[in-house]
């Protein structure tokens, strides 16, 4: 899923808006949508680094049969869609950060803080993180902690900060191959590792890894990673075996690892709201939560009957626009209108 569907602001800074929707999953993105309708903007916060959620993560090209209308359609043409609809909303993505804390400020607002400086305030907050946040799955390295974020990595936040560095990435999806593609320019060495010979990327990557490959410009290593050299946080080299019990050690001062994702409830658990079942309980009538002006919409969202679908999660934004909008025009009256009748509506929606 491209990155570049949408742009993403620069991490940092202090931010203001209507609503923050946390994640950018099908549930989340439709929320902008039904916002969007009654005047209301909207900043996205994704851990990703492309929108998409599970549907881009877990089964891209897996069909999807429950939308209603639609036959099948696969999880990214679905985000594809999705971003369509929603482009004339102006929304503001702050992708590949997570959200970390949430307090009230002296206006009565929201503060929601990223992991990457990043603040927001708005009046809303509206939590669409699915089943929780993606976590990156660690390598079974012993001792690894002591090089984390230090010359071991599971992400690629700021690509200038590996600019001349020896990087060793490890991996065979798509993360693996693309940020192959994306460092190799800038770094002063790099060798990507897979334990099989086989990529499970998309082919076009693939192919161009090899084209670095047979140029020279990048080593391929067909091995597993059995250890780590080094001292006070800073890697030298990483040990290998090969599956015929070859070893050697290949220098390098960083490592990404790129292993896949988990899903974890993250730091949702830490924002002070109700829970039941490790999921945020909601009302029914505008899925707000236990804290005013804080909904909750899609999986993460618990409630008696609940649904785990995509078009539940739909329903729910509609409902949670509806309940924003006093908490952002506290002095004005919804007035509700159709899209197949509303002029004004209808403009909006063709971005006019």
């Amino acid at each position: 899923m491209p990155s570049t569907l949408v742009e993403s602001v620069p991490s940092g800074g202090a931010h203001e808006t209507d609503v923050i929707i946390i994640g950018a999953g099908p549930v989340g993105l439709f929320a902008v949508f039904e916002l969007g309708l009654l005047g209301i903007k909207a900043h996205v916060i994704d851990i990703l680094e492309h929108p998409g959620g599970q549907c881009i993560e877990l089964y891209p090209e897996k069909p999807i049969l429950d939308i209603p209308a639609i036959k099948s359609i696969s999880g990214e043409d679905l985000t594809r869609q999705l971003l369509d609809q929603i482009k004339p909303f102006g929304a503001t993505y702050h992708l590949n950060e997570m959200a970390i804390s949430v307090e009230k400020t002296p206006a009565n607002k929201w503060c929601v803080k990223t992991d990457m400086d990043t603040s927001i305030e708005a009046p809303v907050i509206c939590i669409a993180a699915g089943g929780g946040s993606f976590q990156p799955k660690k390598p079974p390295i012993t001792g690894v902690d002591a090089y984390e974020d230090q010359s071991v990595f599971y992400a690629v936040r700021q690509r200038d900060k590996f600019k001349g560095k020896n990087i060793l990435i490890a991996g065979g999806g798509d993360s693996a191959l693309d940020w192959t593609l994306n460092l190799q320019p800038i770094a002063s060495k790099l060798s990507l590792i897979h334990r099989r010979e086989e990529f499970r990327g998309a082919p076009d990557s693939i192919e161009k890894m090899r084209a670095l490959q047979a140029a020279g410009d990048i080593d391929v290593y067909t091995a597993q990673i059995k250890s780590l050299s080094g001292d006070n946080g800073q890697i030298t080299g990483v040990n290998v075996e090969t599956k015929d019990g070859d070893a050697s050690t290949i220098e390098c001062d960083t490592l990404l690892a790129f292993y896949g994702l988990t899903m974890k409830l993250g730091p949702i658990a830490d924002f002070g709201l109700n829970f039941t079942e490790n999921r945020v309980a909601v009302d029914t009538e505008k899925f707000e939560t236990s804290a005013p002006g804080i909904f909750c919409i899609g999986d993460m969202a618990h409630y008696p009957g609940k649904l785990k679908l995509i078009l539940s999660g739909f329903h729910e934004a509609a409902l949670m626009a509806h309940g924003a909008f006093h908490y952002v025009f506290p002095d004005k009256k919804l007035k509700f209108q159709h899209t197949t009748s509303s002029k004004d509506l209808q403009s909006t929606i063709a971005g006019q």
